[in-house]
């Protein structure tokens, strides 16, 4: 049987789709009754038991292992085998270590570590990490390299908590829960283990891999953030309200009165290219993309391309990420406080393939807004659109593992994704009232009718000699002359927003930015 069929980059392709169907009938055809067998895709590389139809599914979104050519574990006999088309077993990819593939987290956020810290700034060599950071790396490479208990040799401290803290994300634990199991996972083994004894110490020992957030407080009133300029102040200049709940004089904490949450975007970008998972995969769009005219990815758009023709400069390093955003609110509690709401802000890179871009996994939550924002999400998204502004002006220095070489990562927002509600707050156009259109604008033609606000003139789009038109008793008692509303560019937006008097509105500028890209 021929094989070749692995090999092809095209998943889509007729040859690739019927080779799936014919090592899935091999796999039924010697498994007998099975209702589960392992998957032999990249990323579950034989190790996890999927249904064969979830199998089939995984080999069209992630591929099959390249080396697999001989199916000994779905039930082919070696000597049986083809000599002619068939790969040794011994070139099977081999299940890797836990240790291993926490070592190479390590390398991945600290990919050169060991460079000469006297050594000379190249444009291909990687800025030396300062003593801060070089102590971090230490600090995780001894926890990598320190037995769980002695004599452990299948798990060092850094492997066992990585794959504890792994497990609470995946089946969502919670820290009481996590904590319980963590000191009855302790009380089992040998007393000279070095298991951290909770949560907090399990995420202190993880600090040093970087991605952490900032909490930056807010006004109550959700007039401002206490960031930047206002970093120092004790009240909202606005509305003179106080920056920290009152307490007990003994007490010597603050307690704020609202706090955001933010997680920087420059490290989590440059994370993606400094990953060997995730390197080769950001210039997909350009590289293995292929263009025959059929929308698979946002790449293949109108859109893309013309953005690709408005900014040459940028389109040209197939490195530069286009970001898509993201938010709605929740609430997280139900009907135990129907007043509470949590906003979430997303950004999600669509340079990664099609069967990636939109996973969980790449999905990064910029901002964290814990409670309800009212009509001023503008505020909260200052912090995101400066580091956005600055992304797009400046980039910023980062390592492509993939090359060994240093680039200057630039980003941009291509397109915000919303429900209309949450887009009358992330735009800053209402989307209620008479001039509820954010296309139409102030040229929309509403009408009040049995108590609701209606909107009228849908035959301005119709072409100039459509009989519709001239109707008028089947519509609204009138011919319809009127052209359709133009539509208004990014820059037009941004200079109505320019001639307003009161604060400024982020969100405007971001939706601008997206509308033009």
């Amino acid at each position: 049987m021929d094989r070749r069929w692995i090999q092809n980059p095209n998943r889509c392709a007729d040859e690739y789709l019927d080779g799936i169907e014919d090592f899935i009938e091999f796999a039924r055809r010697h498994n007998p009754g099975a209702t589960r067998i392992r998957c032999p895709c990249r990323r579950c590389n034989n190790t996890l038991w999927e249904t064969i139809e979830n199998v089939g599914f995984h080999l069209v979104r992630n591929g099959m292992i390249e080396t697999y050519s001989i199916w000994n574990l779905h039930g082919e006999q070696l000597e049986h085998a083809s000599s002619s088309n068939a790969t040794r077993v011994d070139n099977v990819q081999p299940i890797v270590d836990a240790n291993d593939q926490v070592m190479d987290i390590i390398q991945d956020v600290f990919p050169f570590a060991s460079t000469n810290m006297n050594q000379e700034e190249q444009d291909d060599v990687p800025t030396p990490i300062d003593s801060a950071e070089f102590e971090q790396y230490e600090k995780l490479l001894k926890n990598a390299n320190q037995e769980l208990y002695p004599g452990c040799e299948s798990f060092s401290v850094l492997t066992a908590i990585v794959e504890l803290m792994h497990g609470k994300i995946k089946y969502r634990m919670s820290n009481l829960c996590f904590d319980y199991f963590l000191g009855v996972f302790k009380r089992m083994l040998s007393t000279d283990n070095c298991l951290p004894k909770d949560h907090k110490q399990a995420q202190k020992v993880l600090n040093g891999l970087g991605l952490g957030y900032e909490k930056i407080h807010a006004c109550e009133n959700n007039c401002m953030l206490f960031y930047k300029e206002h970093e120092s102040l004790d009240t909202c200049p606005i509305c003179n309200e106080s920056r920290f709940k009152m307490t007990s004089q003994n007490r010597t904490t603050k307690i704020p009165q609202k706090v955001m949450r933010y997680l920087p975007l420059k490290p989590r970008l440059q994370r993606l290219y400094m990953s060997t998972h995730t390197a080769t995969d950001m210039r997909w769009h350009q590289e293995k993309r292929v263009d025959d005219d059929v929308m698979r990815h946002p790449a293949d758009g109108e859109a893309w391309k013309e953005f690709d023709r408005t900014f040459p400069e940028f389109a040209a390093d197939p490195r530069n990420i286009r970001l898509g955003l993201a938010t709605d609110g929740f609430n997280p509690y139900g009907v135990l406080n129907q007043h509470h709401s949590t906003w979430p802000i997303f950004v999600f890179p669509y340079n990664l393939p099609p069967w990636k871009c939109m996973k969980k996994e790449y999905m990064m939550m910029t901002v964290l807004i814990t409670e309800d924002p009212g009509r001023s999400i503008d505020v909260y998204l200052r912090p995101l659109v400066d580091e956005l502004k600055d992304l797009w002006t400046n980039g910023v220095r980062t390592y492509d593992k993939s090359t060994r070489k240093m680039f200057t990562l630039r980003a941009a927002v291509m397109w915000t994704v919303n429900d209309f509600p949450a887009y009358a707050m992330v735009s800053g156009w209402s989307t209620k009232g008479y001039m509820a259109c954010p296309v139409c604008k102030e040229d929309v033609t509403p009408g009040w009718h049995a108590g609701k606000v209606c909107y009228l003139g849908h035959r301005r789009w119709l072409p100039w000699d459509h009989e519709w038109r001239e109707k008028d008793k089947e519509f609204d008692g009138n011919t319809e002359r009127r052209l359709r509303p133009r539509e208004w560019s990014g820059d037009e937006i941004l200079d109505q927003l320019n001639r307003l008097d009161f604060a400024p509105f982020y969100t405007y500028e971001l939706d601008a930015q997206a509308y033009v890209f």
